[in-house]
């Protein structure tokens, strides 16, 4: 298997939890807990990121292909799906590619299409460069309001990933564009949105949740881009409302 992935809980329906750039699956630990009341609870690892391997994946596509592929392996044939940021990215695509495949969506702190090619790309080059570490700052300054308690934590899981991992998930957000496609997922879909990212806004959440039949939208207040890290409880709250 190329993802590394891990099983949480023991119910029958599945819910996959798909992270952003820079994570590993330990960003969703705060809604393990809750989720595995009513579900049992897939996670992995983007390619190059935390413990799955470095692949040619360079595209949401790819990464859409790859987290298929998983669920083959696993003989998994239908899931809830939440995905944040670049997570949220690869819902998008897999709802598209794969309808059979998704019960409900939920897309978090997410877009249609991530900042310019020009922001991505140059990102990628830094990393390449100078490593994750000279990012660090600004990043983490996208994902948590000052003062957040736990930065510590999430600095070290962000510094946790090789550059080359890093880079070519840039160089997927980078290519990435949805823009008046997503008329066409029919899953059952909820938008969150953080009232304070400065990454994803809530208006590119609303377009989505616009964009895509019956969709709602959701957004938490005092949260940056990391949502249901900051505001856990709410967030928890909202998600299982939906699935």
């Amino acid at each position: 298997m190329n993802l590394y992935h891990r099983f949480d809980g023991d119910a029958a329906d599945i819910v996959v939890l798909s992270g952003s750039l820079g994570s590993t699956l330990e960003m969703w630990d705060p809604q393990v807990t809750a989720l595995t009341r009513r579900f049992r609870v897939l996670r992995y690892d983007h390619p190059g990121h935390g413990r799955s391997p470095l692949l040619e994946t360079r595209t949401v596509a790819a990464l859409a292909r790859e987290l298929a592929g998983l669920l083959d392996e696993l003989a998994v044939e239908r899931v809830s799906f939440c995905g944040l940021s670049l997570g949220g990215a690869v819902g998008m695509r897999l709802a598209l590619d794969a309808p059979e495949r998704i019960d409900r969506l939920v897309l978090c702190s997410t877009s249609a299409r991530f900042a310019t090619p020009e922001f991505w790309q140059d990102r990628a080059d830094t990393v390449r460069r100078d490593g994750v570490e000279a990012v660090a700052d600004v990043v983490l300054a996208r994902w948590f309001r000052p003062g957040f308690a736990d930065v510590r934590r999430y600095r070290e899981m962000l510094l946790s990933i090789p550059p080359e991992g890093y880079a070519r998930c840039c160089e997927a957000v980078r290519d990435w564009d949805a823009r008046g496609t997503l008329a066409a997922i029919a899953a059952p879909t909820l938008a969150i949105a953080a009232a304070d990212d400065p990454s994803t806004p809530p208006e590119g959440l609303r377009a989505i949740a616009t964009e895509i039949p019956g969709a709602e939208l959701r957004v938490i207040d005092d949260a940056r881009h990391l949502v249901n890290v900051e505001r856990a409880e709410e967030f928890n709250e909202v998600l299982l409302a939906h699935l």
